[in-house]
């Protein structure tokens, strides 16, 4: 037999005289308690490959970190030394092979001692996510003469507007500059 569902007004009489439990209060951020945890395994195991790849222009210099990054750090059997995973640009990997003792020594100061004992080279594209920023060199070019500037304008006036045109101007001040 179907129940007869109470009515607004005996709704709020029955919810005014039953007192119900109060709601349960949320657990607390998983990470307020694993925060702890994380930290000391971080100071006893170290960042692996993400640490390396934050320092890794301070590690193998400017021209080595166009062409390398790191990939993973994986861990030795029964205490051995771990080796390091380096993705290289193709050609550079001859250079990267005979800098290998250099760069291990190198992570080492970072990482601790023997904590890479080698250098696994992968050949393969790499994954930069954006290009560092440029510093600047702090002096600006003196801008052309006025005689130049109207020469070049002169004789890119045939050229439409656009992109290219803007490229051959720059390129003609450029030019302009170094004579």
């Amino acid at each position: 037999m179907p129940r007869k569902l109470p009515t607004a007004q005996e709704t709020a009489q029955i919810l005014a005289r039953v007192r119900t439990r109060p709601a349960r209060r949320p657990p607390p951020p998983a990470g307020r308690s694993l925060a702890p945890m994380i930290k000391a395994l971080d100071e006893r195991f170290g960042k692996g490959s993400a640490g390396l790849a934050a320092r890794w222009r301070e590690i193998v210099g400017e021209t080595l970190a166009r062409h390398t990054e790191p990939v993973r750090v994986v861990k030795g059997r029964a205490g051995a030394p771990s080796t390091l995973e380096i993705r290289v640009d193709g050609p550079a990997a001859a250079i990267v092979q005979h800098q290998a003792p250099d760069i291990i020594a190198r992570v080492a100061l970072l990482l601790g001692d023997q904590s890479v004992a080698k250098l696994r080279i992968v050949q393969g594209p790499l994954t930069r996510v954006s290009a560092p920023p440029r510093q600047a060199t702090g002096r600006r070019r003196p801008p052309l003469a006025a005689d130049q500037e109207a020469e070049l304008a002169a004789g890119l006036a045939d050229c439409p507007d656009g992109p290219l045109k803007a490229a051959l101007l720059r390129l003609g001040r450029e030019v302009l500059r170094g004579r």
